[in-house]
């Protein structure tokens, strides 16, 4: 199971009306972009429908066309998305999982980010994100962490040195990340490791996750930069199941992990 999802149709009838209101009043997509601050390239995307119209963009496509009201009234349909499109899907399963396992090189993992960590990350997405959506995709990152509250199901975290190193954001926000893994970790349905430079080579083939849900059933979960696959077939769980263990069990103990936390955030 491979998730695609399609570009919502209020996205797409949007970027037409952009396009029609635009060519009616003689105004060229190069002014268009210039006026509102965006690429041509964005211009263009937001009217073919493959990127979200930002509310600054109707409004500034409203006045310089002519268009009076009638491309702002869409604004109350096109909210900000909460989550990336290819990301929905896990999401749900998540909710409901009542063990996760995850394995995450580069970075902090999303339950465990402070909320200056989130922004900072999500914040340097590439193409950028508008500010609507960043604030949006932060808070609703922040709402998930929740589920860390409910006791008795379990999160298991192996995290790279690099993420645990490097940071994203100021130092002093790194400092700030890394003690917040301290916090996080003390709690007993929470178990943290560090998988140390070098530690096994398979961890240098990015993310993995695992879910368990109330029923049992398993599923894996990858992301890449531009594709992610959410799978629940017996032979690829297997594997993934077989490779995050061996990651596990060549990360430092959860105390060492601790231990290695606590320097890094002391040197900061």
């Amino acid at each position: 199971m491979t998730y695609t999802r399609p570009r919502p149709m209020a996205w797409q009838y949007c970027g037409e009306q952009i396009k029609l209101w635009r060519n009616l009043a003689g105004v060229s997509r190069e002014t268009l972009a210039k006026e509102a601050g965006y690429g041509c390239e964005t211009i263009a995307s937001v009217e073919q429908g493959r990127r979200r119209p930002a509310v600054h963009l109707l409004r500034i496509a409203d006045q310089l066309c002519g268009a009076k009201g009638l491309l702002r009234a869409a604004e109350k349909y096109l909210e900000p998305e909460e989550l990336p499109e290819r990301s929905h899907d896990y999401m749900q399963y998540e909710t409901e999982a009542i063990a996760i396992s995850s394995y995450q090189p580069l970075r902090i993992p999303g339950l465990l980010q402070t909320e200056e960590y989130a922004h900072a990350q999500i914040s340097r997405c590439w193409p950028p994100l508008d500010d609507e959506t960043v604030e949006t995709r932060v808070a609703n990152r922040m709402k998930r962490q929740a589920l860390l509250d409910k006791q008795t199901r379990v999160f298991n975290y192996v995290i790279g040195e690099p993420a645990l190193r490097f940071p994203i954001g100021s130092r002093e926000q790194h400092q700030q990340q890394l003690q917040h893994l301290l916090t996080v970790g003390a709690r007993r349905n929470v178990t943290i490791q560090a998988l140390p430079f070098g530690g096994v080579p398979e961890g240098n083939d990015g993310s993995l996750i695992l879910l368990e849900t109330p029923e049992n059933k398993h599923l894996a979960y990858e992301e890449g930069q531009l594709t992610s696959a959410l799978t629940i077939e017996p032979d690829k769980v297997s594997r993934a199941t077989q490779r995050l263990a061996h990651i596990t069990q060549l990360a430092m103990s959860p105390v060492q992990s601790a231990g290695f936390i606590k320097e890094l955030a002391d040197t900061q």
